[in-house]
């Protein structure tokens, strides 16, 4: 038997939009898909982090989206070091935390 929890699988970022706001700021649009089931199983944030893998950002996400699939949330004003070119932006799930489709993606010059 397969538990209910489980059955929504990870949470996958599909797609990651970048716009420069300004010196080292940057606004991010992150699609996200889950089958959320309710609160005890949902996308519950995402994060953006540099290439050694230390966290810059996080877009908690306060609710389940259970008839909003996939969803859309944005971030404005993220700081990124001098330096950094690439970042990458991963999902995480109450249940699994992180494992699902992660993208690379390089920030606009």
């Amino acid at each position: 038997m397969v538990s209910g929890l489980s059955v929504a699988g990870e949470a996958d970022v599909l797609n990651v939009t970048i716009t420069r706001s300004g010196n080292h700021q940057y606004d991010f649009s992150v699609t996200v898909r889950h089958d959320d089931s309710g609160w005890e199983h949902y996308a519950s944030k995402w994060e953006i982090v540099d290439p050694a893998g230390n966290l810059l950002a996080t877009r908690t996400l306060l609710h389940p989206h259970v008839g909003e699939q996939p969803f859309t949330r944005s971030l404005r004003s993220v700081a990124i070091p001098a330096g950094i070119t690439t970042v990458k932006v991963r999902a995480y799930d109450s249940v699994h935390q992180y494992g699902g489709t992660e993208i690379r993606v390089a920030l606009p010059q």
